[in-house]
């Protein structure tokens, strides 16, 4: 059996490494160079800020209970993962939507009490009112329009 010397291990440690730096430094070259980075990457950006201001979630007709129930369980889908991925505003929106739709708010809330940093939580609760009145304001749009369409 042949032992490997400690000088070899750290030349194959220092040709990995500058094998990673040179790629590393490569690609950032290309990138930079690349006339329509700065473009793509202001579209990309404004291409996600629209998407997120379309994703505004909108309330669906609270009397269909498939509807509702589909919505509540991907606003929560969809609030643990901007809540995983560090988006805490986005987050809390998304679970506050749910809050707002679940037949039983207060058993979610505490569950979501238990599971949320404190500071989380506090924000969702401060988001609860203003996302209340939205969705009055929403379903009270609903009535007009199906009053005008009988």
């Amino acid at each position: 059996m042949t032992t490997v010397s400690k000088a070899a291990i750290g030349i194959a440690a220092g040709v990995c490494g500058t094998l990673i730096l040179g790629y590393c430094l490569y690609f950032d070259r290309q990138r930079r160079s690349d006339p329509n980075f700065k473009k793509k990457l202001r579209e990309r950006r404004k291409a996600k800020k629209d998407a997120n201001k379309r994703g505004a979630s909108k309330f669906p007709n609270l009397k269909d209970h498939e509807a509702v129930q589909k919505f509540f369980l991907q606003e929560i889908q969809l609030g643990e993962m901007m809540l995983a991925s560090g988006e805490i505003d986005e987050g809390v929106e998304h679970l506050s939507n749910a809050v707002t739709v679940c037949g039983q708010p207060q058993q979610l809330l505490s569950v979501l009490q238990q599971t949320l940093p404190p500071q989380v939580f506090n924000l969702l609760l401060q988001r609860l009112p203003a996302l209340g009145q939205r969705l009055m304001s929403h379903e009270m749009g609903k009535g007009l329009e199906d009053e005008d369409v009988e």
